[in-house]
């Protein structure tokens, strides 16, 4: 458990043990999940509130939704977070836990959270805005969150140039499609991830017995919008996605079509040629014609003839 003090916009301060807090300001308590069980009971030992058990069990199951909820005595925020090991082509997310009380804030979160010791470490640098409430900190976690997200976009959109110039390359035939489809499946994954944040976010804002200031509030609407802005985004890029791919296979049928085209043509023209061929070819005793001296060029050039005709009547009809 790591403790931090803030005090009235002051110095933020790492307490080494939670009986030496200060009277004013109030105390972040940041919990990892898989080292502290049993930090409920720290609560009730400190602020002697006793956290609903449901809350508890939520805190603790790593796979739980975004989510929302408050009692008499505090309020919770689940936040779904990005894993640091979460990349473009393999999404994942872990959810932080908020629990806002009076003087009180406690985040249950993994262990290489990076938000967290990014936020912690900009507090004890004063690189931001010092809050006064929890309510504050928590948005200033959340952002640190939400940033991540958003800093997903650019590599998601040079991924998908960089597949749309392979899919559309007829010299070098695309075969990495589990990579493509899977990528979709991820796509589907996120959209669903920011729906819950969103729903989580506005349903705190909406429903919450702490009072808001217009800088909080102007804050909390810029981080939903920030929300909603990346689920644009992933919704566009799902789209995008499905656009390609129907693209590429409409340019294969087109290739398709032009060479199954040029092959009909050479076709129609050898055919008549075949036939001349072939009825010179029969082995008949009365062939007036292959008697004659010139017969063999009259033939060829007959042919020839005949060849360069279909060709100029196939490019006037322009089926070619």
């Amino acid at each position: 458990m790591d403790i931090l003090s803030l005090v009235n916009r002051g110095q933020p301060k790492v307490l080494d043990s939670i009986d030496k807090r200060p009277t004013e300001g109030f105390i972040w308590l940041d919990f990892v999940r898989e080292e502290a069980r049993d930090w409920a009971s720290v609560i009730q030992r400190i602020a002697g509130i006793t956290v609903h058990e449901h809350h508890v069990r939520d805190s603790l199951n790593p796979k739980h939704p975004s989510y929302a909820d408050s009692t008499q005595h505090y309020e919770m925020v689940i936040f779904r977070g990005l894993s640091p090991q979460g990349t473009t082509g393999h999404f994942e997310t872990r959810p932080t836990v908020f629990f806002l009380f009076d003087n009180l804030f406690v985040t249950i979160r993994p262990a290489d959270s990076l938000s967290i010791k990014e936020v912690r470490k900009r507090l004890l640098q004063q690189d931001c805005r010092i809050p006064t409430r929890p309510a504050g900190l928590m948005h200033l976690v959340l952002s640190a969150q939400v940033e991540r997200f958003m800093a997903m976009r650019e590599p998601m959109a040079e991924q998908l140039v960089a597949w749309r110039r392979d899919l559309l390359d007829p010299s070098h035939p695309f075969d990495d499609w589990m990579t493509l489809m899977n990528y979709g499946s991820q796509l589907r994954k996120m959209q669903m991830v920011f729906e819950e944040q969103d729903e989580a976010v506005t349903a705190w804002r909406d429903d919450t017995d702490i009072e808001i200031d217009d800088h909080l509030s102007v804050r909390l609407n810029d981080l939903i919008e920030h929300i909603r802005r990346v689920s644009r985004f992933t919704a566009d890029h799902q789209h995008e996605v499905e656009s390609l791919v129907n693209l590429h296979f409409s340019a294969v049928a087109h290739r398709t079509n032009e060479i199954m085209r040029v092959l009909t043509v050479l076709s129609a023209i050898f055919l008549p040629l075949s036939l001349i061929a072939g009825i010179f070819g029969m082995n008949f005793d009365n062939m007036p014609e292959l008697h004659y001296q010139h017969a063999y060029f009259f033939a060829l050039g007959g042919m020839v003839f005949l060849a360069i005709g279909l060709l100029v009547l196939f490019r006037i009809k322009r089926w070619f």
